[in-house]
């Protein structure tokens, strides 16, 4: 079977000479739900960035990325924005139409979608986060789970492959966080999430990578590697709240 994604010893520096990412390899299979953690600088949005083509930019396009086996190339960028759907980490700098509607309906109208396609493509993903009847609401008024699930909604109408999901409970509230885990857990496509949220991560993924420095030091199941108190301390982390009476795996 060939993955969903593949990343071949990936390398990026940033313009100031930052190393970001030094060798990262890993693979993810169609509907697994995976979670990438580790500490701050540790390279996470920079792998999230490489997998939408919004990174490199201005250079040759790494041939370390397949996407269903296929390279990143210039000519497939717009393939590859639809095949992966990335959300940031500030819902304000993903929306920027004067309505809810026109901010989902954005992605399947950048895909060529027929009008009437695109029409039933938003009010279905409307629907799906719990949004219907927000159609001429403005997003910006909104609060901060409500931006959040306007732009998991725009995702959702370009029926992406693959969700990328940088921090998506970032600045949530307890309930917010809530309600947001319980849509992922609803989408069953395939899934990255990079998150500080190890609750929620335990949670949602049965896999985890934890990348430190640039590379990747663990993948496996998620519950053994946050539960190995050892590992995370030495990389930054905690063990999660939620496996706290578990014995950890060494």
């Amino acid at each position: 079977m060939i993955p969903i994604i593949e990343v071949q010893n990936l390398h990026y520096r940033y313009h100031d000479g930052t190393e970001a990412l030094r060798g990262v390899s890993f693979k993810i299979n169609e509907g697994e739900c995976v979670g990438l953690i580790g500490p701050n600088g540790a390279g996470k949005s920079t792998i999230l960035l490489h997998l939408n083509g919004l990174l490199p930019e201005n250079k040759p396009r790494s041939p370390a990325i397949l996407l269903a086996g296929q390279p990143i190339t210039d000519e497939s960028l717009l393939e590859v924005h639809k095949f992966v759907g990335l959300l940031f980490q500030n819902p304000d700098d993903q929306l920027f139409c004067p309505t809810v509607s026109e901010d989902v309906a954005f992605g399947p109208k950048q895909f060529g979608e027929p009008e009437e396609v695109v029409r039933n493509l938003v009010q279905d993903a409307l629907n799906k986060v719990g949004l219907s009847g927000y159609d001429n609401r403005s997003a910006h008024h909104l609060s901060g789970g409500e931006k959040q699930r306007v732009c998991i909604a725009g995702i959702l109408a370009c029926q992406p492959r693959l969700f990328a999901l940088d921090e998506p409970t970032k600045d949530l509230d307890p309930r917010g966080r809530r309600e947001l885990k319980k849509l992922l857990k609803s989408i069953p496509t395939t899934k990255i999430i990079a998150s500080h949220d190890l609750e929620m991560i335990t949670e949602l993924c049965s896999r985890t990578l934890v990348l430190d420095r640039g590379k990747i030091v663990a993948d496996g199941p998620t519950v053994d590697l946050l539960s190995n108190e050892e590992l995370m301390l030495v990389h930054g982390l905690e063990k999660p709240h939620i496996l706290k009476h578990r014995h950890p795996h060494l």
